[in-house]
């Protein structure tokens, strides 16, 4: 876990990167936040849209791991792990 903002103060230098430790960062710019969280998500957004929820998730390996549950199969590890449910590969869930 990152603590620097109470180790370093709001900045520090990493192997010559200058990092910036402060909360809600994006809530100081929140029209410039607003326009960076659309460019990284819309593409995603357009998936889904143009090819329906199955099919953009088999297309694509990022939306896949987004997926937790489906139909009642825990579908990501770290959850069935943590609620004591089987796994089921994503893959398998939705053939």
């Amino acid at each position: 876990m990152i603590t620097a903002e109470r180790e370093y103060g709001a900045t520090y230098v990493d192997e010559g990167v200058v990092h910036y430790c402060v909360t809600n960062m994006p809530g100081a710019v929140a029209r410039t936040s607003t326009f960076a969280l659309n460019n990284a998500t819309l593409p995603f957004v357009m998936a889904l849209a143009d090819k329906g929820w199955r099919q953009a998730l088999q297309d694509d390996v990022y939306l896949r791991r987004g997926l937790n549950i489906h139909a009642g199969a825990v579908t990501f590890a770290a959850v069935a792990t943590d609620l004591g449910l089987p796994f089921v590969p994503v893959e398998r869930a939705l053939a």
